[in-house]
């Protein structure tokens, strides 16, 4: 972290302050529960809980000073050592505004390198991000890459990845989620990033930002505020995402795994040269669902280099990760990173995060693939091809809950969930919680009914009929939006059981982001 002292931290957050001015913090928390010694506690008021509450339990755990909305003193009267702040989620963003400038600035004048990726998208940025990492890591660069723990991706999630970061950091790569226009802006404000990624503008959120083109016009701030010798990478393969190559000043690089030069591969490419398209070729997946493909990646005139083809056995699970792996692709390769080291990483890396097409094989046979992080209605068509391809030959099971924040098109996105289910021979339906019963209703419509297609009120009820019922040899998919919690029962299928990453013994400090920061921005 850099180093500020808490005269500097006033005056940074336009804050009052009511500690020593030397007091300097060595790390930035939100949760009292990770507070250690020398850390900066922020409190914040929210939905479960009110930060101000836990002050003195963050100072109890070696917190030196906090920063807070409003004075709290301990039993005997006497005040904690604070920054007084107007709002203590904006006062974080301008901190790690100010650490970006000065690790930019520190970095220029001694000549090395600094560089910020921003990434934004309705799917896939996690596992993008976690990938473009894992290149950079990789890469052996003269630096540390720092990214977010998990889906850290919110005004209270970016903050934190900063935070992570010093002076010997050569990459820092943002994941940007938003629920409404100007998000991404902000975000994009406080860490100025030079290469910015947009994976793709779908449905999910809908209801939230008002329509599908609401949420293009908020993806879209990401490439706005690039400079103008930034890199746009944008989806090719996504119209929307396409036509914001007229939204930015800067150099745009587009990705697709299109055949070249067809009528819709020159349909959605806009204005975007041929000569700035990294391009996947010759796609398909192998018997564990992995995709296997060619990669090309465009000259790099200031290397004097020509265009390249590399062949790329990525490890993830289905073939809806090829546009996180050509973004990752992409932006690492406008970063200037070889292409040879590119597909090397790819082919080595494995899911980082948990719950994205994450495969377990039980002792008994049975295979489960928990992909419940998050859901939407293109995602969800994604894991269900994925399960069919895969289940070719076994018995296959969806275990799906509702999709969030659709708005008034939720009950048709879910009914056509159950349509598309029965239309891919997937061999058993559950179909958990009353928000998704639509789903269940379209696929009894569609043909399915009996023991295939199964309506459990609830995980525990839907547990017990896959307790008895799964055989060796099966597969089962769980997928549903995160605040659904249908990972968690995958997680109990997936014996032995494992402790999930966001059951914390009291309700989080703060707004709800505060335990599973970033679980519900788009």
């Amino acid at each position: 972290m850099i180093a500020f002292t808490a005269a500097e931290i006033a005056d940074i957050t336009n804050g009052r302050l009511a500690a020593e001015p030397g007091i300097t913090p060595a790390s930035v928390v939100t949760d009292s529960r990770e507070a250690t010694a020398g850390s900066l506690y922020v409190a914040k008021p929210g939905e479960n809980a009110d930060g101000h509450d836990f002050v003195g339990a963050a100072f109890d755990r070696g917190s030196v000073l906090a920063l807070v909305e409003r004075e709290v003193a301990d039993a005997a009267g006497t005040g904690y050592p604070a920054v007084v702040v107007e709002d203590a989620v904006l006062a974080m963003g301008a901190l790690a505004a100010e650490a970006v400038r000065r690790i930019r600035a520190s970095r220029a004048a001694a000549g090395a390198a600094f560089t910020v990726v921003g990434i934004t998208g309705s799917a896939g940025k996690t596992t993008t991000k976690d990938l473009l990492a894992g290149i950079f890591a990789a890469a052996g660069a003269d630096g540390a890459t720092v990214a977010p723990q998990g889906s850290y991706n919110g005004e209270i999630g970016v903050p934190l990845t900063v935070f992570k970061a010093d002076f010997d950091t050569r990459y820092l790569v943002i994941e940007m989620g938003a629920t409404g226009i100007g998000h991404i802006q902000y975000l994009a404000d406080m860490v100025r990033p030079e290469i910015g990624v947009v994976l793709g503008v779908g449905s999910a959120h809908a209801g939230e930002f008002g329509g599908v083109d609401n949420i293009a016009v908020a993806k879209g701030e990401l490439v706005e505020a690039l400079p103008a010798g930034g890199t746009a990478v944008l989806n090719l393969d996504d119209s929307r995402v396409a036509a914001m190559a007229a939204r930015t000043r800067a150099r745009v690089l587009g990705f697709t795994s299109r055949a070249a030069g067809t009528d819709q591969d020159h349909s959605v490419q806009a204005d975007v040269a041929q000569a700035d398209v990294v391009r996947a070729a010759d796609v398909e997946l192998n018997a564990d669902g992995h995709p296997e493909f060619e990669l090309y990646l465009p000259a790099d005139v200031t290397a004097q280099q020509e265009a390249t083809r590399h062949h790329v056995a990525a490890k993830l699970i289905g073939a809806h990760h090829m546009a996180n792996l050509l973004a990752a692709a992409a932006a690492a390769h406008a970063a200037g990173i070889p292409g040879a080291q590119i597909a090397a990483s790819l082919s080595a890396q494995t899911a980082a995060s948990r719950w994205r097409m994450e495969r377990t094989e039980r002792p008994d046979g049975v295979t489960v693939i928990n992909d419940a992080y998050n859901a939407n209605p293109e995602s969800m068509r994604a894991a269900l091809r994925t399960l069919a391809e895969l289940g070719q030959g076994r018995r296959t099971w969806a275990v799906l809950g509702a999709m969030l924040e659709l708005g008034p098109d939720s009950i048709r996105e879910h009914m056509a969930v159950g349509t598309q289910v029965v239309r891919l021979n997937i061999s058993r339906l559950v179909v958990v919680g009353r928000e998704a019963r639509s789903l269940y209703v379209s696929a009894v419509n569609e043909g399915s009914w009996g023991d295939e297609c199964v309506f459990a009120e609830t995980a525990d009820e839907a547990y017990d009929l896959l307790q008895a019922e799964l055989q060796p040899g099966d597969l089962v998919l769980f997928k549903s939006s995160n605040g659904i919690g249908l990972r968690h029962l995958g997680d109990r299928i997936a014996l032995p059981p494992r402790a999930t990453q966001d059951s914390p013994e009291r309700p989080a400090e703060g707004t709800a982001a505060t335990a599973n920061e970033g679980s519900a921005q788009l």
